[in-house]
């Protein structure tokens, strides 16, 4: 990943029902849930991400998240700046 501008991929695992209030990065992530389910919210708008879902937040992007009964694992790519 580094030719993509990537400074770091690691995986994270969230407890079942966390939730995390609206916050921002400063970096952008690219991610692939691969375990449990998830909510990600981004301006008016939230999505459910299960297994095989991928999802994006750029830098400095106010964005909050909702982990599920289960709690969820997802592989995430960071990139500073958000380039």
């Amino acid at each position: 990943m580094p030719a993509r501008g990537f400074d770091a991929v690691l995986e994270r695992q969230w407890a079942p029902n966390t939730v995390l209030d609206t916050h921002t990065h400063d970096f952008a992530v690219e991610a692939r849930v691969v375990q449990g389910e998830m909510w990600l919210t981004v301006g008016e708008g939230t999505q459910l991400l299960r297994a095989g879902d991928r999802f994006e937040v750029a830098c400095q992007v106010p964005h909050a998240e909702r982990y599920g009964p289960e709690g969820a694992t997802y592989w995430v790519a960071r990139r500073t700046g958000g380039a």
